[in-house]
Order: structure tokens, then C-alpha cells, then sequence
């Protein structure tokens, strides 16, 4: 499978070629287009409990769509939802957690599921977020672009909650507020995520939630 993506950061897409009878897994609606030989099977991956987590606990479709390829080989175009960025991940056996609403494609050789998780309650992403685990490549989108961190062993960082995308499943994890009482209250920055490593973080630049706050005061309320 090669993957090329284009008009990053704003506007990404990911052109996905396949080889003959390969396949791509992509969450519901991600598709833009594809070549006329490629074929489409949608189904609940994993069976009806797997799916049900997936949905539930990680805030992804319950069904999944599986863009398979040809005897020719073929092309499928994928892009998320929000206007932003998409990175391609190469998985080796470390697990990856991922914000609701990130994952977008993967290949056969990763293993999505929902997963109630310590992890996700710290990040404050609620109590779970959706888990990759096996290798291969997984597509991960963002609102903004998409900042990558490499943290070295024992290193730590801050990245504020609203802005954490993705990160390896062996990073540290721990909540914290910004500065002292008077700061967390008074600077707008609310809580924040502390992350130890060693692994990779990935940031969107910008946040769905300052967007939602700033377009519900100027939707005009009912008159009476």
C-alpha cells in the first residue's frame, strides 16, 4: 500500500493506491473517490461487542467500510471531517491511542478497538479513546495541523487536552492544572496533560472545542 497525501495542512486528503486485491479499512464517510475497479464491503469488524466498543467507547462508526482493490490494483482518496491535517503512523508492535473522531484509514495489519482507559480519563479524553495495536499503517487526522513530538526516555511535556491527537501507548500519562488556582481559573488554558516518555506525540494545532465556544455566541438566539 502507498500513500500520498496532499494539501496538507488545511485541507488534507490521503490518496491511497492498492495493490491487486489489497485492501484499506476507513471509517464511515471518509471516502472522496475511488478507481472503478475498487469495491466497497461495509461490516461490523471484529463482530457486534467489538464494533459496539468501538462506537461506544472510542466515538467511531459502528460499521467500517473496507475499500478492496481489483486483479488491476486501484486508488481510493480518503479525507476526515474537520478542516485540518492527516499523518500516516507506521505501527511495529507499540499500541497507539487515539482521540475520538482522529482515526481515519488503516491496513489489514492493525487492530482498532475501543478501550476504557486510565490513560484517556488523564488525557481528558472522558474514560476511553480508541486503541491500534499490531503493524502496519494507520491514518490519523486533526482540526489545524499536525505538530509531532519525539520524546526521549524520562522526558516530559506539556500539551494542553483539547490539542492531543495521538500517542503511544508506553507514554506516561498525568493531569495537571495550569500554574496555581488563580491561573487554571483566570488564564483560559484549563487543565493541561503532562506526558512522560519515551515515544510520539502527535498535537493538532488547533481545537474543535475553542471553535465550538466561539461559534455558539454568535448563533442568534430565538426572539421572543
Amino acid at each position: 500500500m502507498d500513500i500520498d497525501i496532499q494539501f496538507r495542512p488545511s485541507y488534507s486528503l490521503a490518496v491511497v493506491k492498492l495493490a491487486p486485491s489489497e485492501r484499506v479499512r476507513a471509517d464511515s464517510g471518509a471516502m472522496v473517490s475511488h478507481s472503478a475497479g475498487v469495491e466497497v464491503e461495509t461490516k461490523a469488524e471484529g463482530g457486534l461487542l467489538k464494533s459496539l466498543g468501538r462506537a461506544v467507547l472510542g466515538g467511531e462508526s459502528f460499521f467500517q467500510n473496507f475499500w478492496k482493490a481489483g486483479p488491476q490494483g486501484g486508488e481510493v482518496t480518503l479525507a476526515p471531517d474537520l478542516p485540518g491535517d492527516i499523518t500516516c503512523i507506521t505501527m511495529s508492535g507499540t499500541s497507539l491511542l487515539i482521540q475520538s473522531g482522529s482515526y481515519l484509514a488503516s491496513e489489514d495489519g492493525i487492530d482498532i478497538s475501543g478501550k476504557l482507559s486510565g490513560k484517556a480519563f488523564l488525557s481528558g479524553e472522558g474514560f476511553s479513546m480508541l486503541e491500534a495495536t499490531g503493524s502496519g499503517k494507520i491514518l490519523v487526522s486533526s482540526y489545524g495541523a499536525i505538530y509531532e513530538k519525539e520524546l526521549s526516555s524520562g522526558e516530559r511535556y506539556i500539551v494542553d487536552t483539547t490539542h492531543l491527537v495521538a500517542f503511544d501507548g508506553n507514554i506516561g500519562v498525568t493531569t495537571k492544572s495550569v500554574g496555581g488556582l488563580k491561573s487554571t481559573f483566570l488564564s483560559g488554558e484549563g487543565l493541561v496533560v503532562e506526558l512522560t516518555g519515551p515515544g510520539r506525540i502527535y498535537m493538532q494545532t488547533r481545537s474543535p472545542q475553542a471553535l465550538i465556544s466561539w461559534i455558539i455566541p454568535q448563533v442568534p438566539s430565538k426572539s421572543s
